[in-house]
């Protein structure tokens, strides 16, 4: 840990060593997922704000609402509705993964590999359907 000084012989600390970063590793699926987990799971964060509003945009009376909905109704609101509606998706296919970890299952490099697929498909798909159902319905 500490060198000695050859001048004074007081002890000098050796710098200490970087851990690798983003730009060093080699990504990988499972990388991916443990980075996309965290950044879905802030995400929702941002989309409970937005349901929040919502709900206080309906306390507030049919003008507040109508213009909250106009809002979530345009294209923008669309992208970010359809971005919330995946990450509430990634987020809970991840989490059912971790769940299975807990247990101790599924730690074997091409299990997880698999798992992690699997979770980015399951939202993928879960997310077309919701909003596939939601455009046939007329609820968009």
């Amino acid at each position: 840990m500490a060198d000695v000084k050859a001048d004074t012989g007081a002890p000098a600390l050796r710098p200490r060593p970087l851990s690798p970063h983003l730009q060093v590793w080699r990504w990988h699926i499972t990388m991916a997922t443990s980075i996309l987990h965290r950044v879905t799971g802030c995400a929702l964060y941002v989309g409970a704000l937005v349901l929040t509003g919502w709900a206080v945009s309906l306390a507030s009376g049919p003008d507040a609402y109508a213009a909250y909905t106009g809002l979530l109704g345009s294209i923008l609101g669309k992208l970010v509705m359809i971005g919330f509606t995946l990450c509430v998706f990634f987020h809970m296919a991840n989490g059912v993964r971790h769940l299975v970890w807990d247990i101790g299952k599924g730690f074997l490099p091409k299990t997880a590999e698999f798992s992690a697929v699997v979770a980015f498909a399951f939202a993928a798909v879960a997310t077309a359907v919701v909003w596939a159902i939601a455009l046939l319905t007329g609820s968009v």
